[in-house]
């Protein structure tokens, strides 16, 4: 296989043309060709002009007569194919357990289905259709569900999202966890976009046809099965209780639980799993129009068909040693409401894969250290969070409006009165507050002195009618399951597997499905599946 790179095309160019360049670079006849996939696509902006600029993996009928001619920017590849591990010897006796059906719970879930394991995925939510059902009526209605809202249920909180699919890890993983997200119904395109994406109008489907394939290959998926209780035996798993009233035997459990099982976090601490702080993130969602982004982003061509909703990336180092960022940035998204407990107010983002909405939004976020915490009781950063989310419920009204506030009288320290040019999208409403009430002293005066320098790398970033929505508190999890490098399981827990985001591993789909794929190939590098 070679790979040939710098093919570039401008923005008015159709991608047909690409096996055309490819030719003409490589010197050959078209009839050498066997077959061609682009590898990678990124955006050239330089000097005014936009580009696409591909890389493309290339099998031809004569490879060293090609490579003789030393043609720039091509080389001879490996073709890198997952492969997994070889199953171990060890006697399996009891079928592995995973707890969560988030990107690590599923992809755990889906490797050892596919290598003949059988799992059994448990999942204290609803599945996607009925939880997609519930979450409605929460936006629309105000009816809150404790286990089945944006965070909890079939696909975890990654199926209300962007659906983003960037990771700087390099990992054949990720690979097949793109592959498979093909397979099951996602674009072809993220295979080779610079910034992938799959939104979560199709991520919905994904996530169903996934456990569609778990249970055609023996595994079995439950929802509405909270696990509430487990028991360790001579330091090691021998049982998990569900429901409070349903004890299965196990000794193999993938705890792929997410960012906002609070509840499962403190039984694993009054069970003796040994967990500690984590830092992480607290601010607000930040909303402007899509346009002003695509103006700053695209320049002339901000219109232009080729190039869609534009998105950003910013962070800024301010004057008290803090760190504000971007994160999670939706374009043409919306802000949503996504409690995980009654009383609570947090908000996230969203976008389908057309990414067609009026709005731009991102997290905003500032970060939280253990020392913030005001103890050192592991859960510490549990409880930090759970202070602002209550305090964002009182001032919102306590009917789960979230408290709002227009950037130009945030960095005024006054109360809005009125919306100007850029519209609220949370559900099901706001109220007008004084952030200051509801973050941190220390969060939002860096998030002020941040804003003029966002402001210098996009024009407009800081306009006085910017939506601040409050608060944004789950960018990753505020603890860590601690495990061992080599084994991943717990340090303390025998084949308990601290999985993904909500055990302090992973931050974003692709990591969290990595994660789960590697907890798998621990199962069966050390278990045999006959």
């Amino acid at each position: 296989m070679l790979r040939v790179s710098n093919i570039k095309i401008s923005i008015d160019e159709d991608p047909s043309i690409i096996e055309k360049l490819v030719i003409k670079k490589l010197k050959f006849k078209s009839n050498d060709l066997v077959k061609y996939y682009i590898y990678k696509e990124s955006i050239d902006a330089r000097k005014g002009n936009i580009n696409f600029v591909y890389t493309v993996d290339v099998q031809v009928k004569n490879e060293d007569k090609i490579l003789n001619k030393h043609i720039k920017d091509v080389v001879k590849i490996k073709e890198l194919k997952y492969e997994g591990v070889e199953s171990g010897t060890e006697k399996l006796d009891k079928r592995p357990v995973i707890i969560g059906s988030g990107p690590a719970g599923l992809f755990a879930a889906l490797v050892l289905a596919q290598r003949g394991y059988k799992p059994l995925l448990l999942e204290r939510g609803l599945d996607v259709d009925r939880r997609s059902e519930d979450i409605d009526l929460f936006w629309k209605e105000r009816r809150f569900k404790n286990n089945s809202n944006v965070q909890f249920g079939e696909g975890g909180a990654g199926t209300f999202s962007d659906g983003k699919l960037t990771t700087r890890i390099k990992d054949i993983r990720c690979r097949k966890v793109l592959e498979e997200l093909v397979n099951f119904g996602s674009p072809e395109e993220i295979l080779y976009s610079h910034k992938p994406h799959v939104g979560t109008d199709i991520l919905k489907g994904v996530v169903k046809n996934i456990r569609n394939e778990i249970i055609r290959l023996g595994g079995e998926v439950r929802f509405d099965s909270k696990v509430t209780d487990i028991c360790r035996v001579d330091n090691g798993i021998k049982s998990i209780t569900i429901n409070d009233n349903e004890v299965i035997d196990t000794n193999i459990v993938v705890l792929a639980i997410g960012h906002s099982a609070r509840d499962t976090y403190e039984m694993l601490y009054e069970r003796g799993v040994h967990i500690i702080q984590k830092p992480f993130a607290i601010g607000a969602r930040i909303e402007h129009p899509q346009e002003l982004i695509n103006k700053s982003q695209y320049k002339d061509f901000h219109n232009h068909p080729r190039l869609g909703a534009a998105d950003y990336r910013l962070i800024e180092h301010t004057s008290n040693g803090r760190t504000a960022y971007t994160f999670c940035m939706c374009p043409g998204g919306s802000v949503i409401a996504s409690a995980s407990n009654e009383g609570q107010v947090v908000t996230n983002g969203m976008s389908e894969h057309a990414r067609d909405k009026e709005n731009a939004n991102s997290a905003f976020l500032v970060n939280v250290v253990p020392g913030d915490f005001g103890s050192d009781h592991p859960l510490a950063g549990m409880y930090f969070q759970e202070k602002y989310e209550r305090l964002a419920y009182e001032l919102g009204g306590q009917n789960y409006n979230a408290p709002v506030q227009l950037v130009g009288d945030f960095l005024n320290d006054r109360i809005s009165t009125k919306i100007g040019s850029v519209k609220p999208s949370y559900e099901p409403g706001y109220t007008f507050v004084d952030l200051r009430e509801c973050l941190p002293q220390f969060v939002t005066e860096t998030m002020k002195e941040a804003l003029s320098g966002f402001d210098r790398k996009i024009k407009g970033f800081a306009m006085d009618d910017a939506v601040l929505t409050a608060v944004e508190t789950r960018s990753s999890a505020p603890i860590r399951i601690v495990r061992d490098d080599e084994t991943l399981e717990s340090i303390n827990t025998r084949n308990l597997y601290p999985c993904g985001e909500g055990a302090g591993y992973a931050g974003g789909i692709v990591t969290a499905a990595v994660d789960g794929i590697k907890c798998a190939e621990k199962i069966i590098g050390k278990y045999s599946n006959k």
